[in-house]
C-alpha cells in the first residue's frame, strides 16, 4: 500500500532531508587523496547528530556504519574502513538520517582528484539519469514513465542500469512501498499522486548491469569489475513540479 504524506509530514521529511544534504556537503569538502572512508563516516555521524538527527543506516539490519562508502567497482552498501582514497578513485556516498521520526536518503558519487574521462562521463550520466527520473515524478504520470526516463538517459549514453537494486518509497520508514525501478516501460505501473514520497536512485555501470555481493555480505560490486556510480534524492510528488527534499 502506498501511503500519501500530509503537508505536515512532508515538512518533517524536508527537515530530515536537509540534514542528509548537509552531511553530503561536508563529505564532499573532505574528500581528497589519503582520507579514509572511516574518517568520512565519522564526519557524517558528527554532522547528522549535531543537526539533531539520527543516522538511518547505523544498525539497520546490522549495518555497522552511518554511511555507505562504495569505491570504483563497488556499486552500493560499501562499509567504511581504513582504506585510503587515491587519485583517480570515484566514491559513492549514501547517507540517511532520521529527524523526529521521518527519514531522508540521498547519495552522490564524487571524483578524487583527476579521474578518467570515462569516469567523468559516468558521473555525468548518472546524475543526469536521476534528474530525468525526477522530472517525471508528477501527478498522473506512471511509475514506468519515471523508470523509462532513467533507463533511456543512461543507455543513450552507453551505460548499463543496475537492475537488482532500485529506489523505494520513504517516510517514517527507510524503505516503504513501492519499489522505484531504474528501468521500465513508459505508461505502465503505479499512477503517481501528490503526497507520494520516493527515493529515486539510479546506479549506472560502465560494463554489465550484473552484480555480485562480496564476502562481507553487504558490499555490492559490478560483476565485471568495471566502474559504477550512484546518485539519489528523496523527492515529494506535489500538485506541480516534484520537490527535492534532500536539498539545501
Amino acid at each position: 500500500m502506498v501511503l500519501l504524506k500530509s503537508r505536515w509530514e512532508v515538512v518533517r521529511m524536508r527537515q530530515a532531508g536537509r540534514i542528509v544534504a548537509k552531511a553530503l556537503e561536508a563529505i564532499e569538502a573532505a574528500i581528497k587523496e589519503g582520507v579514509t572512508t572511516a574518517e568520512l563516516d565519522e564526519l557524517a555521524f558528527k554532522v547528522i547528530t549535531q543537526e539533531g538527527g539520527i543516522p538511518s543506516f547505523k544498525g539497520y539490519h546490522g549495518f555497522p556504519a552511518s554511511i555507505c562508502a562504495s569505491i570504483n567497482e563497488q556499486i552500493v552498501h560499501g562499509i567504511p574502513d581504513q582504506r585510503r582514497l587515491v587519485e583517480g578513485d570515484i566514491i559513492s556516498i549514501d547517507v540517511g538520517a532520521i529527524h523526529k521520526g521521518y527519514q531522508g536518503d540521498a547519495a552522490r558519487t564524487f571524483a578524487v582528484g583527476q579521474v578518467s574521462k570515462e569516469a567523468l562521463a559516468l558521473l555525468a550520466a548518472t546524475e543526469g539519469a536521476l534528474k530525468a527520473g525526477i522530472a517525471k515524478a508528477v501527478p498522473s504520470n506512471r511509475m514506468g514513465d519515471l523508470s523509462a526516463a532513467v533507463q533511456e538517459h543512461a543507455e543513450s549514453r552507453g551505460f548499463a542500469v543496475v537492475r537488482e537494486y532500485m529506489g523505494h518509497g520513504i517516510g517514517r520508514e527507510m524503505h516503504e512501498p513501492p519499489q522505484v525501478p531504474n528501468f521500465g516501460v513508459a505508461g505502465q505501473g503505479l499512477v503517481l499522486k501528490a503526497g507520494m514520497t520516493f527515493a529515486i536512485e539510479p546506479m549506472l555501470n560502465v560494463g554489465t548491469w550484473r552484480t555480485r555481493v562480496l564476502a562481507d555480505q553487504w558490499t555490492v560490486v559490478t560483476a565485471d569489475g568495471k566502474l559504477s556510480a550512484h546518485f539519489e534524492d528523496t523527492i515529494a510528488v506535489t500538485e506541480g513540479l516534484p520537490e527535492i527534499l534532500t536539498a539545501l
